[in-house]
């Protein structure tokens, strides 16, 4: 049997890092949002018996294709929580989201891998059960998996559901720099806590429908402390264009602004991509990984 899987991009309406944990580990606000820019991951029972597993990323030839791969990772997590018995796979991934953006992109693939093998495997896990396999590889590929708007907090495991974005075009734009998310994390710890968040601001705006105060609420903390000029002149480029708000996603180095106006939207794409290689035109999703195809 061969499932083919629509995987999302998510971007980050907010991050807020809270504080910093005695483990180690960083306590996060954010809402996240799926948008309609996605990688096709096809996942392939092969005959026989084994645990071996085929990755192939015939156009991103950066992208690792061993055991590394976050879909090995997504695999052997479905077979170890559901004591299936492994056997063979293909996996091959058609990338559009590009790689270290901020995006996921590498976390939707691996939850469309589990619910790939859910539905090979004749499972029949919930998509709650499926997210707590997904909780065990990246925490945010059950996100991924589930999708819509979404307020993360804890480490960004803990998922509450929101009421859906509204309708509006999202321009993204990633410029070729990439943003070291150690580096990050210790520019938040040096600073001062701001005393409070920009993610409960931004859920108000949510629930009152209002898209032009949402968009003055986008924040991301890592785009404050690391003040990347690269990421500061696209926005410039994207609100001179009409944009209603522009943030960095995750911990970057993808950029996105939001739209009321498509034409708007789509001038600001024209224009992004004289310069720039990566910048998509999106909307907001309400869900997040979906079945496209079942071969048998």
């Amino acid at each position: 049997m061969k499932i083919t899987v629509k995987a999302p991009a998510k971007i980050n309406l907010t991050l807020d890092i809270v504080g910093k944990r005695a483990d180690g580990y960083h306590e996060v606000a954010m809402v996240m949002q799926t948008v309609s820019l996605y990688d096709t991951v096809t996942v392939e029972r092969l005959s026989g018996e084994g645990e071996g597993i085929t990755v192939s990323c015939p156009d991103y030839p950066d992208v690792p294709t061993d055991d590394s791969n976050i879909v090995c990772k997504a695999a052997r997590a479905f077979f170890d929580k559901t004591r299936v018995t492994p056997a063979p796979l293909s996996i091959t991934i058609e990338k559009e989201i590009p790689t270290q953006a901020g995006l996921a992109g590498g976390s939707t693939d691996g939850a469309a891998v589990v619910l790939a093998l859910n539905q090979i495997f004749e499972t029949r896990l919930s998509m709650d059960e499926m997210a707590q396999i997904c909780a065990h590889f990246g925490s945010d590929v059950p996100f991924c998996l589930l999708g819509g708007t979404m307020l993360a907090t804890d480490t960004g495991t803990t998922l509450k559901k929101l009421r859906a974005m509204p309708d509006c075009h999202i321009v993204i734009c990633k410029p070729a720099i990439s943003v070291s998310t150690a580096a990050a994390y210790a520019a938040c710890d040096a600073r001062e806590p701001k005393g409070f968040l920009y993610t409960d601001e931004l859920i108000k705006r949510l629930y009152s429908r209002d898209i032009r105060g949402l968009a003055t609420c986008l924040y991301n903390e890592f785009e404050q402390v690391m003040e990347l000029p690269a990421i500061n002149e696209i926005k410039r480029e994207m609100i001179a264009c009409k944009a209603l708000g522009a943030s960095m996603s995750g911990s970057g180095s993808a950029v996105y602004a939001i739209f009321l106006n498509q034409k708007k939207a789509e001038k600001c794409v024209n224009i992004l991509k004289e310069k720039y290689n990566n910048v998509f035109l999106t909307k907001p999703l309400k869900d997040g990984c979906c079945v496209e195809r079942v071969e048998p």
